[in-house]
């Protein structure tokens, strides 16, 4: 039997730093947790406003965004712990019956029927230009011979800094445009980028406690 990979192997992920995805390949990714609309809601001349302006802001994009929505269920653990909490807390012997029973349906129910949250994402990349391994080294000659680099000079930190300010000005973009159909987008810091993707490569557990990517919004 071969023995089993660890799951960074299967993981694209280099790094997470700074609200920042560092992708194996190099690339760039910056994940925004979006609102959501009832957009049944809406009168006909809202819903044809609502598609006409997201049309629009794709349109002015001269890059890919994907979206996705993350669905996961619900951990109320911590929610009847601190009904339990006030029931111990409670002197009249009437409401600490009710909020017994009360605590009592909720964690049967959540058994027989699980409670489902759903959350909006947005992707924005920035894959840097790719450059053979020949042609960076044909650059890097061509640099020494018209200018010799200064003391302590990083090439590699400047590009990334350049990479990154790239990437923001497209989440610039793209929130903007959002904010234009009425919708609010947040960047996810590095502690809920985590939960997320502990979420999706867990969807069999129930997500981690003390961690609401959800409450960003």
């Amino acid at each position: 039997m071969e023995p089993s990979l660890p799951t960074q192997k299967f993981v694209d992920i280099k790094n997470v730093k700074n609200g920042v995805v560092f992708l194996k390949n190099n690339g760039l990714r910056k994940i925004l947790i979006v609102s959501g609309v009832n957009f049944d809601l809406k009168s006909e001349a809202e819903q044809t406003l609502i598609l006409n302006t997201f049309q629009n802001m794709i349109n002015a994009l001269d890059f890919s965004v994907q979206f996705f929505i993350h669905s996961r269920k619900i951990n109320v653990d911590e929610y009847l712990a601190s009904m339990l909490s006030r029931k111990d807390k409670e002197t009249n012997e009437l409401l600490k019956i009710q909020i017994g029973e009360y605590v009592e349906f909720i964690r049967s129910f959540v058994q027989e029927n699980a409670i489902i949250s759903k959350t909006f994402f947005a992707i924005v990349p920035y894959d840097p230009i790719s450059v053979s391994s020949e042609a960076q080294s044909f650059l890097n000659s061509l640099k020494t011979i018209i200018k010799k680099p200064e003391k302590g000079q990083n090439a590699e930190s400047d590009n990334t800094q350049k990479n990154l300010e790239q990437l923001d000005h497209r989440v610039n973009q793209v929130i903007d445009g959002l904010e234009q159909i009425g919708l609010r987008a947040v960047a996810l810091e590095d502690e809920e980028i985590t939960e997320l993707f502990y979420n999706l490569y867990n969807p069999q557990l129930i997500e981690k406690k003390g961690l609401s990517i959800a409450k960003t919004t």
